[in-house]
């Protein structure tokens, strides 16, 4: 969020009085003790969060390859001519002609001629531009622009309108001018990547795409090499479309989409492609990702690219937009809620059908005050209570947790279960699950503790939709930095699966916001994992060859192979002290981990190998933090 958007929350008699100490003499003269007090808490924070000087000089060098790195994304990534001409040159195995759809209005003359010239240089020719142009009279250069260009080149086509019709108005005359076999939506003071619809082409007839959807960079006017921001997406991942327009720039969609879909409509001028893409992508049979950055978005004082405030109707036209698309195609009346990390990042709300039992299973042995913690903070925390809790007792020695057991009898939506084998995670929840009653079931660790009160809630109203397999909780350290939000196979050193934004802390708002919303995810950690019983029951539950690590990801895996979506939501939070959960010697653990590993990655080799959709290839698989790969 900017600092525009941080002060503008702020209640107008609190500006006045911070504005009166401003003005002082003596906040004026304390200025230079603040900057090194500010400078000192700066180095602290960041001594503690990156684990000393040498993790702080390590990101420090990571910082600066990643900043030389966001110039190899601008114009040095641009085809040289030997490129160029194999580009050019080269024959697809279809002929689709690419109309491009501009609404022009008021543009100026440097935006308006280098977003021409950037489709002219396209390596892909069989395109046409079509310009409709909504400017007033003070603005008639566009058209004397437009029509210049087009004497130039017969694939500009160009219509002057009798009067502006806004955005999704002016962009219907465009699709009225078009007559290609695939649309392609561009911003009138944006920038194309020359390659852009060839690799949009090799994308349609190498896979058979119906959408086709690349990563973007916003540049800072007029520098495209002065690149503010990377946005290296995920691949096609519904939930987190429908919290934000993570899609955005460019897409190109096969025109007979728009015989399901309808034209751009006027209602949600300012969300408009947010509306449309929700609608496509619905209809599409085939959405495809480039996960290369070929579109620029410019940031100029007027653009949504720098400031969403300067079109603020847009927030309340994207969330119409995201409750309508729920409402006419799921049946679902959601509500729609802005998040702390963007107004137009939002948090949805489905609504609960029922009040099904969730059953609560939770692996213990010893750590009395570990499962005390857990188990009081569920009882009286929660305000979903229709849950019960299935402690399975593995093996205690210490007479307090058979004291505590007995507390537990007396608690009606309590019992234990008693498991005497050797430790196995996977058989010992599995075994929990044959106890179970509810429709759902809930893994959990008994080193875990509630913080938000409606955690059961939030995770139901994903799990109960009939496309979601297993959904998983936000978990953090005592420390308030993250443990859990979200996993990526392949993530690091061992290649087999690592968990996303680890040990940021805990109001970090994310890789582009992602900390914020709910989302589609890979896997998510058993540590607290809700799943309907029936699906469950359809992947033949944990696999008990995981003995102690990997068997959630097995699980979630095995949960998506069936077609079904996995999700992370951030609005779940507990704390979990991973720290004091069972263990071993350091070494006996660590060789069985890498057994493990090996396991994994030999039964999930394709998985692996095609990489995570929801990470893009871009980023380094040795690092959580979405640190780009070099």
């Amino acid at each position: 969020m900017s600092k525009e958007h941080r002060q503008a929350e702020l209640p107008a008699h609190r500006d006045k009085r911070f504005d009166r100490v401003r003005d002082t003499w003596y906040w004026k003269a304390s200025k230079p003790l603040r900057v090194i007090v500010h400078f000192f808490l700066r180095i602290r924070n960041a001594y503690v969060h990156y684990g000393g000087f040498r993790g702080m000089y390590r990101r420090w060098k990571q910082k600066r390859g990643e900043a030389s790195k966001r110039v190899d994304f601008g114009t040095k990534s641009f085809p040289d001519e030997a490129r160029r001409k194999a580009e050019e040159e080269t024959v697809f195995s279809r002929d689709i002609k690419i109309s491009i759809l501009v609404p022009l209005y008021n543009t100026p003359e440097k935006f308006l001629r280098e977003m021409i010239d950037s489709v002219r240089a396209q390596t892909y020719k069989n395109w046409e531009l079509c310009l409709a142009d909504g400017s007033d009279d003070k603005h008639t250069d566009v058209g004397r622009i437009c029509r210049e260009y087009g004497k130039e080149d017969g694939r500009i086509v160009y219509k002057k309108l009798e009067k502006n019709l806004g955005i999704s108005g002016n962009t219907n005359m465009c699709f009225s001018m078009a007559d290609g076999d695939y649309i392609g939506l561009f911003d009138h003071d944006d920038v194309m990547h020359p390659s852009l619809l060839f690799e949009c082409m090799k994308v349609i007839c190498e896979k058979g795409a119906d959408y086709v959807y690349t990563d973007e960079a916003t540049f800072t006017s007029p520098n495209l090499d002065d690149l503010i921001v990377l946005h290296f997406k995920p691949d096609y991942s519904p939930d987190n479309l429908r919290a934000n327009n993570y899609i955005c720039h460019f897409s190109v969609f096969d025109a007979k989409l728009l015989d399901k879909t309808g034209l751009f409509r006027p209602e949600y001028d300012g969300s408009q492609d947010h509306d449309m893409i929700l609608r496509l992508t619905e209809e599409a049979g085939n959405v495809q990702h480039i996960p290369k950055i070929l579109y620029y978005w410019r940031s100029h004082p007027n653009s949504v690219a720098a400031d969403i405030s300067a079109k603020t109707y847009a927030i309340d036209a994207a969330k119409r937009a995201v409750h309508d698309h729920m409402r006419d195609y799921y049946g679902m009346e959601v509500q729609v809620e802005s998040t702390r990390a963007f107004p137009t990042i939002f948090q949805i709300k489905y609504p609960i059908e029922g009040n099904p039992l969730i059953s609560i299973v939770i692996p213990n042995k010893d750590h009395q005050t570990d499962l005390k913690r857990c188990v009081s903070s569920i009882l009286d925390k929660s305000t979903y209570r229709n849950f019960e809790i299935i402690v399975i007792e593995n093996n205690s020695t210490e007479q307090s947790i058979f004291d505590y057991y007995k507390e537990l009898e007396k608690i009606p939506q309590a019992q234990v279960a008693v498991y005497r084998d050797e430790f196995n995670y996977s058989r010992i929840n599995n075994y929990g699950v044959t106890i179970a009653k509810g429709e759902y079931v809930l893994f959990l660790n008994n080193d875990t503790e509630v913080i938000t009160p409606d955690w059961m809630e939030q995770m139901l109203m994903y799990a109960q939709r009939a496309d979601v397999g297993a959904v998983g909780a936000k978990l953090y350290y005592d420390d308030n930095t993250i443990q859990h939000a979200g996993v990526v196979i392949g993530l690091g050193a061992h290649r087999s699966a690592g968990h996303t934004h680890y040990k940021m802390p805990k109001e970090h708002l994310g890789y582009m916001g992602r900390l914020c919303y709910a989302q589609d995810i890979t896997a998510v950690t058993a540590a607290c994992l809700l799943v309907k019983r029936s699906i469950y029951d359809e992947v033949g539950g944990l696999d008990e060859t995981f003995t102690i690590s990997l068997n959630d990801v097995d699980f979630c895996l095995k949960i998506r192979e069936r077609g079904y979506l996995n999700i992370f939501t951030p609005f779940a939070e507990l704390y979990h002290y991973e720290s004091r959960t069972r263990g071993m010697e350091e070494g006996e653990k660590l060789r069985r981990y890498e057994k493990e590993c090996a396991h994994f990655r030999e039964k999930w080799k394709a998985a692996l190998d095609a990489g995570d959709p929801y990470y893009n290839p871009n980023f380094s698989l040795d690092y959580s933090d979405f640190t780009l790969r070099f």
